[in-house]
């Protein structure tokens, strides 16, 4: 090719000829073979305006073969020339121009259409053009509309090879129009097909499409109900629907359905799912077994510290102090530098001396209240953000504590240690922990 290219720049040496010729030969007497390899060099090193020069012959004239050059192949250089034409369009500084370009290029690709008619790969073509008009927009009018309709075009002959083109930004650009069209069904019935080959981004396009199709979540949850009654073990749509009952707060179907998601799939989510919604409605025991699934099937220490804690939480609420503290500290071993477990213990603590005292506070339970700070103010030191609810419950237990005149009597020393055991009161046993005299 490039002896070819340097034979005919000798040949044009020195004459002088227009490379506005319009007529379905090579410029200036060429051959089609010297004419060719001038244009596609031009064409590689994207010199659009020469290469157009050398090559408008081609799409005027559409000759099928080149003598001298077995490889010519003219869909593939009507493809190129194409991207010429569009490439110029976007170098123009004057609109016109730039719409003389792309009205040349459209041209080319009726030319296309009509010249290979049923032997074409109508499906590329159509992702071709549809691409053409999106890039062209200022210069053609109804860019938009043409675009969506090539893309359409492609999309119900190859839906899953169009779907996963480019990550599903064509299925966006698609979905796009018909959601600014307001073309709800069209829409729907779209995203449907889509979503099983969908890859991720496309995924959370089509969950914010959704979103805009519908005028509230109740439509949307008439809508997808319906689509369960078709498919009623699909979990994408089960999972859409726990979060839409959710967000509108109707626990019974929230319940409901995460119990089936849950019969389907017994993982990790629809294992929390279960016990949350259980919380939700004060069934600690359900809460607690659901719970404890999904903490073995945790796979790291910040869901596990989590669930935990809502372990104990659960078994506070139910008044069964001592397992409560457990999975607080399992808690803590999963994550030592937060601060709620310890508030958590310190609540179990408070909650130990309602329970021995029966509303008459002796000093042995005043004591419990020591041991109850010392947890408050161990958790706002390791965590600043537990600082503000520490800081409430120590206003709230300080004055609960003993007395001087309690001390005195007692001959408790500032700084003593004191036992909160059996030893102190029989109900405290369990505790089995120290805490420090204070005046």
């Amino acid at each position: 090719m490039k002896k070819l290219l340097l034979l005919s720049a000798l040949l044009l040496a020195g004459s002088s000829w227009t490379m506005a010729q319009s007529s379905q030969e090579p410029p200036s007497g060429m051959s089609e073979i010297q004419a060719y390899s001038i244009y596609y060099e031009n064409y590689k090193s994207e010199s659009y305006g020469s290469a157009i020069d050398f090559g408008r012959w081609i799409w005027k004239g559409m000759p099928e073969t080149i003598e001298g050059y077995s490889k010519f192949d003219l869909e593939r250089n009507l493809q190129r020339l194409i991207t010429a034409y569009g490439g110029l369009a976007g170098q123009a500084e004057d609109p016109a121009v730039a719409e003389a370009y792309t009205d040349t290029a459209l041209t080319i690709f009726d030319k296309v259409y009509k010249h290979f008619g049923e032997d074409l790969d109508q499906f590329e073509w159509a992702v071709r053009k549809g691409r053409f008009y999106q890039r062209h927009s200022d210069y053609i009018d109804g860019s938009t509309e043409k675009a969506a309709a090539e893309y359409q075009k492609a999309f119900e002959m190859k839906p899953e090879e169009f779907t996963k083109m480019n990550d599903g930004y064509y299925v966006q650009v698609l979905l796009r129009h018909l959601v600014s069209e307001g073309e709800k069904d069209e829409a729907l019935a779209m995203i449907e097909k889509v979503e099983p080959y969908a890859p991720d981004q496309l995924s959370e396009y089509i969950s914010s499409a959704r979103n805009e199709l519908f005028d509230s979540p109740e439509e949307r949850i008439t809508f997808l109900e319906g689509e369960l009654e078709d498919d009623p073990e699909n979990e994408e749509l089960l999972t859409q629907l726990q979060d839409l009952y959710e967000q509108a707060g109707m626990n019974d179907k929230l319940s409901e359905i995460s119990q089936k998601l849950y019969e389907i799939n017994p993982n990790y989510e629809n294992s929390l799912a279960l016990a949350e919604a259980a919380i939700g409605d004060a069934r600690y025991n359900e809460a607690i077994k659901y719970f404890k699934e999904a903490l073995n099937k945790a796979d790291d220490s910040d869901k596990k510290a989590s669930i935990a804690l809502n372990i104990a939480n659960a078994y506070l609420n139910s008044d069964r102090l001592q397992s409560a503290r457990q999975f607080a500290r399992t808690a803590l071993e999963h994550d030592s530098e937060w601060g709620k477990p310890y508030i958590v213990i310190a609540d179990a603590y408070a909650q130990a001396v309602n329970q021995c005292s029966e509303g008459e506070l002796e000093v042995e339970d005043r004591v419990v209240y020591w041991l109850v700070l010392d947890y408050l103010n161990r958790a706002k030191s390791v965590d600043s953000s537990a600082s503000n609810e520490a800081n409430n419950k120590i206003q709230s237990y300080a004055s609960y504590t003993p007395t001087t005149e309690q001390q005195f009597f007692k001959n408790w020393e500032d700084g003593q240690s004191l036992q909160v055991d059996g030893s102190l009161k029989s109900c405290y046993s369990w505790i089995g922990e120290s805490t420090t005299v204070r005046r």
